[in-house]
């Protein structure tokens, strides 16, 4: 089977057409380019577990690398990458849909650049960003998503949704940009931030 690349918006079965597909690995990866300002980019992945309003019970529900793991272990991100150096996924979350707590209707994945008011850094400065889902049982790549070049000032990005749809998981390819960074998007999820 060919992998589905994604456009933006577009929303797509994620376990009707694979069945038996429901530990998964969230792959994210980014380029970044080389300005004046010289600091390192950090981009950080995070996962907001979210309930039928779309919001977050708690702090609990918000999975990034100072909470490794959420949803009862359903939800487990792999760890920080501070750079984006090399080939291939920069993080990962690894998701285990058939263990995912009833009150959670969505996954919602995001990135962020850490420091980036400090930095002068935004997601116009970030190339090649993509997202893909792989079958952790076999290793295959199920889907992808790349997310362009449209964006300018955005500090943090919901990259895209797993969400839950008459009984089955579907992906969707948002790619929405916002700016005020990780404090931002912790709000739009209800979340109260430092």
């Amino acid at each position: 089977m060919s992998v589905i690349s994604l456009q933006k918006g577009q929303k797509i079965d994620l376990t009707k057409g694979n069945p038996g597909l429901s530990k998964i690995i969230v792959g994210l990866g980014w380029d970044t380019n080389k300005y004046s300002g010289g600091s390192d980019f950090d981009l950080d992945a995070s996962a907001f577990l979210v309930d039928k309003n779309g919001k977050a019970g708690g702090i609990e529900d918000f999975i990034y690398y100072n909470n490794l793991v959420g949803g009862n272990g359903s939800v487990q991100h792999t760890g920080d990458n501070l750079t984006g150096e090399g080939e291939g996924d920069d993080e990962q979350i690894k998701v285990d849909l058939a263990s995912v707590p009833a009150h959670v209707d969505k996954v919602a994945i995001t990135v962020t650049i850490h420091e980036a008011a400090q930095r002068a850094q935004n997601f116009g400065q970030v190339s090649n960003a993509f997202v893909r889902v792989v079958n952790e049982t076999d290793g295959k790549e199920v889907m992808r998503y790349d997310l362009g070049e449209d964006f300018s000032v955005e500090t943090a990005l919901v990259v895209c949704e797993l969400y839950r749809h008459q009984g089955e998981w579907k992906f969707n390819a948002v790619g929405n940009g916002f700016s005020g960074g990780l404090y931002a998007l912790c709000s739009n999820y209800g979340l109260q931030v430092g």
